[in-house]
């Protein structure tokens, strides 16, 4: 379902809920997940197509998206997928809310936007 991304590190407020929405419902496969008791933090490693990897942190009460390397939160991340209609349709299914789908100006692909538990905004960007 989704092709390609690069390293990204993603730091949640509720760590099983999170894991629930990348595993269960994105399905990204674990890869690792280690506990740092001296942080009291999760890591998460998910592999995204068996290639890409996303990392999954929990710390204790992360601020709010301030511009911080230990904060909540992304600005923006986009996977590539074959066929943005399909994928939106899977994501719906398992109760994932989308926007409408869009055609990016530029490039006449098709994308959409949805989020994490989190809020996080998350893209899906149709294979160039």
């Amino acid at each position: 379902m989704f092709n390609r991304i690069h390293h990204i590190a993603i730091i949640c407020s509720n760590y099983e809920l999170s894991k629930d929405f990348y595993v269960n419902k994105l399905g990204f496969a674990v890869l690792a997940e280690v506990y740092r008791a001296e942080r009291k933090s999760w890591k998460l490693d998910l592999a995204v197509n068996g290639i890409y990897q996303i990392e999954l942190f929990s710390f204790e009460n992360p601020p709010e998206r301030p511009s911080r390397p230990e904060a909540q939160g992304l600005r923006h991340l986009a996977f590539e997928v074959n066929d943005v209609g399909e994928v939106t349709r899977v994501l719906n299914e398992k109760g994932i809310q989308t926007e409408p789908i869009r055609i990016d100006e530029f490039t006449g692909k098709q994308f959409t936007f949805f989020t994490d538990p989190d809020g996080l905004p998350l893209e899906i960007y149709e294979h160039q």
